[in-house]
Formats: C-alpha cells, structure tokens, sequence
C-alpha cells in the first residue's frame, strides 16, 4: 500500500504541476515512470499493468488526430479563416464566429487538436484586422472546452468516460449538446462584456487583402467526407474506437501527403500519459482502495448531480481534468444511476477546464501558442473571463442534468 501511495501522490504532484521541479520530467514522462514503478514496486504484474491500458480510448484518440492532422495539412481550416474574414464586419461578429468553429470543430474532433491548429490562425487574423488579440484567444481556449462537452470524441475525458461506461455517442451526444450550446452562448456573452472597449463599438471591420490559399482540395473533400461518415456510424452505434481508427487509416491511404508529416501532428505524449495514468491508478485502486474509501465516498451522497459535479470540478481543478475522471472511476461505476453520474462528470470535468489558465491542456495549448506569437495570456485574464463562466455553465448543466 505504501508504494502504491507514494508512487501515486508524485506522479499526480507532476500532472498538477506540469513537470518536477528542478527536473525536465513532464506530465507524459511522470504517468510512464509512475507506471513504470507500479509494476517494479509489485503493486501490479506486467499482465495486469498492460490489462489496465483502455486501448480503446487509445485508439480512438489516435484515429481522431489523424483526422484532425489532415485537415490541417489540407488547408481546410486556412480556409474557413478566409471566409471569416470576408464576412466578419464588426468585431462581435468575428468573436461569435471563432466561438462557433472552436466550438463545433472540438465536438466532432479533440478539443486540444483544435487549439493547436486555431491558435496560430486566429492571431494571425486579428493581427490583420488590428484587433486587440486577448478577448479572440481566450475564446478559443474556452469555447474549445465549452464544444467539447457535446460528444464522447470531443475531448480526451469523454473519451474515457465513453470507453469505460460503454455510453452511446448518440445518447451522450443528445444528453449534454444543450449544455455545449448553452456554454458556448455564456463564451460570446461574457467575452463581450468583459472586453467592451473591443465589442461595443461602430467601428466596422475592413478585411485586408487575402493572402494566396492553395488549399489541397482533394485532400479536404477525401477528409471532410471521411468525417461525415465517421459520425454517420458514431451516431449509427458503431464501436466508436474502430471507425476512428479505420477513418484514420483510411486517410494515411493517399498519394498527396507524406505520412511522416501526419505523424509529426499526432500528439505522442499525450497518448503515454494515458497510457501511464491507466496503470498508475489501476495501481491504487488495486492496493488502496477498499471498503472503508468506498463508505467514505458514499457519505458525500454522489449520487446528487450537484454533489458530483462540484466534487469532480474540484478534483480536476486539483489534478487535472483526465486524472480526475480516473480516480472517480470506481466511484461512480457503485451509484444508483451511474449512466446519469458519468454524464454529470464528463460535463464537470470539461467545463471545470474554463475556470483557470491551468486547468485544462487546452488552456495551456492557447497560452503557449499565443506566447509564440509574442502575445501573453495572464493568469488574471483567463480567471476573470473563466470563473464566472465556469459557475454559469455548470449551473445550467446541473439544472439540465437533474
């Protein structure tokens, strides 16, 4: 037991963290290390260490970068940023705009892939106009989270919630879209009026001179197609983790792009550090975990949607959003209505991510873009923007839910 708590506590120390101080070890190295020193410790067997892994989640986050990545190296979304631009004329326009793709790209894609490939794109759009980036950047990071909640592939948590309670996309999808558009509606709201100087204006956009697009356009009509199906047999009930992967495959089958450039967007760390976190809480749970934890948790009464969702946000303001779902795992799967508990905690769990700059990969994916781009997104800036839209949003989520 002691190990396994040891190894446990450092290891999601690091996640909160993001690396371990005075070492270059970062989230991805500390979950494969920790799993690592479960199996050394004998708190697991290898058997039972690999048994952990949900390859399911794994694959359907891989197949889903592959999709994403494609669209990127297609030009597809350079060319949703030309039709912005052509049509955004005033400043409120273009911030519901990049709300609505942000949002609507991370429901069917990964939220954390979104940013990647938005970030740059949208700084590089309201430089041109002249705008003020911070309120633009800021809703990409809280829209992406926002989006995200709608579908089991719109981020990582859901995806594992999906794997492990075995939930419908369709009914997933149905249950929480209203809090996704409702959260989204609460983005466009508060950006605007907590940045009135950029919103409440006459002043009219002037779209600059576009730049040439050479958009690969069998390449974003073989992707756009390939998703559309895609969602066609998620919605179908189709095993959700193999249609990515075979729509992933499919797309590597093609004469226009090198695959190592698709290999090249693929978020590799993230895939070791689910991988990793598998085992390290397969770890506790196996050594720690027992009947007196269980009447522990029974005592908060989880199986209250507003009890759930306030202990999940908590926890994943504490240890990271991912992490957090892990560790609520045997939990849950003991209420009374776990299919219901599940939704409240793919719904608190993502929208938890909006209330600080660290508390979700989105949020930090933003950030580091923006820094790139000469552009700082301050702790102070997001919280003030994050906080009250995080309380919204989850009440209406809760209300919904319950």
């Amino acid at each position: 037991m002691i190990p396994a708590i040891l190894i446990f506590t450092v290891t999601y120390v690091v996640m909160a963290v993001g690396r371990l101080p005075g070492y270059r070890l970062d989230r991805a190295g500390a979950a494969l290390l920790g799993a690592c020193l479960m199996v050394a410790a004998g708190v697991l067997s290898l058997e039972e260490a690999l048994a952990a892994v949900d390859m399911e989640t794994i694959t359907l986050l891989l197949g889903m970068m592959i999709v994403a990545a494609n669209l990127r190296l297609s030009g597809f979304f350079r060319l949703v940023e030309a039709f912005v631009m052509v049509r955004a004329r005033h400043p409120l326009i273009l911030l519901t705009a990049i709300v609505l793709v942000a949002g609507f790209f991370s429901a069917l894609l990964v939220n954390d892939t979104i940013c990647l490939v938005m970030t740059p794109i949208v700084l590089d759009l309201v430089r041109r106009l002249g705008r003020n980036p911070v309120p633009y950047l800021l809703s990409v990071a809280m829209a992406s989270n926002a989006g995200s909640v709608a579908t089991i592939t719109g981020n990582p948590q859901n995806m594992i919630i999906g794997s492990i309670a075995d939930l419908p996309y369709a009914g997933f999808a149905a249950a929480l879209t209203p809090v996704a558009l409702a959260s989204l509606a609460v983005t466009v709201v508060l950006v605007a009026i907590l940045h009135p100087k950029e919103f409440f204006t006459r002043q009219r956009l002037v779209a600059p001179k576009l730049r040439p697009s050479r958009p690969n356009k069998p390449l974003v009509a073989k992707t756009l197609l390939t998703l559309v199906v895609m969602v066609g047999f998620f919605l179908a009930g189709y095993p959700v983790a193999g249609v990515a992967l075979l729509g992933g495959a499919f797309l590597l089958f093609t004469r226009r792009v090198k695959a190592e450039k698709v290999y090249f967007d693929i978020d590799w760390p993230l895939l070791v550090m689910f991988a990793g976190l598998f085992v390290v809480v397969a770890g506790f749970d196996h050594a720690v975990i027992g009947p007196e934890a269980h009447a522990f948790v029974a005592r908060l009464n989880l199986n209250e949607v507003p009890v759930l969702a306030g202990v999940t946000v908590v926890l994943s303001n504490l240890v990271s959003n991912v992490p957090a779902v892990l560790v609520l795992e045997p939990f849950v799967a003991t209420l009374a209505d776990p299919e219901t508990a599940w939704l409240a905690v793919a719904m608190a769990a993502t929208l938890a991510g909006n209330l600080t700059l660290v508390a979700s990969v989105a949020n930090l994916i933003v950030a580091q873009k923006a820094r790139t781009g000469g552009v700082t997104l301050s702790f102070w800036a997001h919280f003030r923007v994050g906080a009250p839209m995080t309380l919204l949003s989850l009440a209406f989520g809760i209300w919904w839910l319950s």
